[in-house]
C-alpha cells in the first residue's frame, strides 16, 4: 500500500477552510466523501486509472491548537498499490494535491513538512 504525510499551518479562519480545502480537492478530481467538521476524505474520481491506484485522501483538522494565526492540517494520502517505483501514480497525485494547498490562494501558508 502506498502512503504518503505532509503537514501544513496555514493562515485562515476556521469558518472558510472547510469549503476552500474542499474546492482543492475538487480541483484535484477527488470528491468529497466524508466531512466531519474536523476531518475531510476525498478519493479520486474514477475512471482514469485501475481501482486498486484510486487515491483516497484525508485531511485532519487540528481544532485544538488552532488560533486566529494559523490552524494546523495533517493529510494522508493512500492507494491499494504496491509502491515499486518512486514515481508510481500515488506519489504523483500526493505531489498535485500538496502543490495545490501551497500555490492556493485561499489562505496564507506559514509551515509545511512532508514524510
Amino acid at each position: 500500500m502506498a502512503r504518503y504525510i505532509c503537514s501544513f499551518t496555514v493562515a485562515v479562519s476556521l469558518d472558510n477552510l472547510l469549503p476552500s480545502l474542499s474546492e482543492v480537492l475538487r480541483a484535484c478530481n477527488f470528491e468529497v466523501i466524508y466531512d466531519t467538521g474536523d476531518y475531510l476524505m476525498g478519493r479520486e474520481v474514477p475512471g482514469q486509472v485501475s481501482f486498486s491506484k484510486l487515491v483516497t485522501a484525508e485531511v485532519l483538522i487540528d481544532r485544538t491548537t488552532a488560533t486566529t494565526e494559523g490552524v494546523r492540517l495533517n493529510l494522508v494520502i493512500k492507494n491499494e498499490e504496491l509502491p515499486l517505483q518512486h514515481d508510481n501514480h500515488c506519489r504523483q497525485m500526493f505531489n498535485d494535491l500538496q502543490q495545490a494547498i501551497v500555490d492556493s490562494g485561499q489562505w496564507q501558508l506559514l509551515e509545511s513538512a512532508s514524510s
